[in-house]
């Protein structure tokens, strides 16, 4: 029988660390969409306003601002499960990627640019939002790097 050897990484960290900061960002990833979806519920009628503003979604503008914070909810609630953060943090990166895409295309083709993304994150200017997203994206991704890649004991 033939053993490989495999050079070992050079970016080595107890389970306990990597625990820790996956455990860290998904409580991140979570408030962030908790706070998000709690400002499009408190404020519906203004979010709902805002989605009929845009002419391709304008028709869905009524089911969207329901899905979107019912999805961010779902997430959070999957990112605090231990048996389920993983399926949380990939939602999450999926959805965040789906939002940085929707900011792409308003900057480059709406005449007006609205933010109907709820609360604080609404004063960012638009390239802001677009690297606060990617930031977000990247530590999701990182955590799901962190969870694959444990240390045997």
């Amino acid at each position: 029988m033939e053993a490989s050897i495999l050079p070992k990484s050079k970016f080595q960290i107890s389970n306990k660390i990597r625990e820790s900061l996956i455990c860290f960002i998904c409580l991140s990833c979570m408030f962030l969409f908790l706070y998000t979806a709690h400002s499009k519920w408190t404020d519906h009628a203004r979010f709902l306003k805002g989605l009929s503003r845009v002419s391709f979604i304008a028709g869905f503008a009524l089911y969207i601002s329901w899905l979107v914070p019912a999805a961010e909810v779902l997430i959070s609630i999957l990112l605090i499960i231990p048996q389920t953060y993983k399926w949380g943090l990939y939602g999450f990166t999926g959805l965040m990627t789906l939002f940085t895409g929707y900011i792409i295309s308003m900057v480059l083709w709406a005449k007006k640019l609205p933010c109907h993304c709820g609360g604080a994150i609404e004063k960012l200017s638009w390239p802001q939002h677009i690297w606060f997203n990617l930031a977000f994206i990247a530590i999701a991704v990182f955590a799901l790097w962190l969870s694959k890649s444990k240390i045997n004991n």
